[in-house]
């Protein structure tokens, strides 16, 4: 079956459950891909079910979701597709890289896989989509970047920016705004007393940083 044979549903399904292991060593349970897909827990229990019957998934109920071979090629196609239309959309069409994470949701359902060789053609075969997440070749593989959180960098220590989750675009918008993207060095320095918070030194500002924020960003220390 190609993946222009699977429901767009399915597509979501399958990229979700892959991106959900692609930054965490947590198990993926129907819980975390619920909360990715956007639907209700029961919703998406039935399309595990569905994904088991068709050999995309291996899932024991209550038990971690893990993709078959197949799944796996068909999730990681949805990727490369994903973050290759991100990338043609930010350096052939000018959009920013908060704009464009909306856009190649429905996009990524309509090209062909031509179309997706093509535009991967056409950038020169990038390996890293705006948000300096990893493109998967067109075999499949997938570089496995060695970056830790930004949480768990140590002050005082300079850190290369790997890549930045587009999983906010308000957030995205605040870190251009002040220069800060894939391959921007920074330190980390103490926030304020009882705040919960960091500064992060960049080139060009100096922002204060929450939880939710240092969560978003990966980096290698330098």
């Amino acid at each position: 079956m190609t993946i222009e044979q699977l429901s767009d549903s399915t597509q979501d399904y399958l990229k979700a459950i892959w991106l959900a292991g692609e930054w965490s060593d947590e198990p993926v349970t129907a819980t975390v891909v619920s909360r990715r897909v956007g639907v209700t827990l029961s919703t998406t229990s039935d399309a595990l079910r569905r994904l088991r019957r068709s050999g995309l998934i291996d899932h024991a109920p209550y038990g971690s979701i893990a993709l078959t071979a197949a799944g796996r090629a068909h999730a990681v196609d949805m990727v490369r597709r994903h973050r290759l239309i991100e990338t043609f959309l930010v350096q052939a069409l000018d959009y920013t890289w908060d704009q464009v994470h909306k856009e190649a949701e429905i996009l990524e359902h309509a090209v062909s896989e031509f179309m997706v060789d093509k535009i991967a053609e056409y950038l020169g075969h990038p390996d890293r989509d705006p948000h300096g997440d990893p493109i998967p070749a067109a075999d499949g593989s997938v570089e496995r970047l060695t970056a830790i959180s930004l949480t768990n960098l140590g002050v005082g220590i300079s850190a290369s920016i790997e890549r930045i989750s587009d999983d906010d675009p308000t957030l995205l918008q605040y870190f251009a705004s002040h220069g800060v993207a894939h391959g921007t060095v920074i330190k980390l320095a103490e926030g304020a007393p009882f705040s919960d918070t960091v500064t992060l030194i960049a080139p060009d500002a100096h922002l204060t940083l929450g939880p939710a924020a240092l969560d978003a960003v990966w980096v290698t220390p330098v």
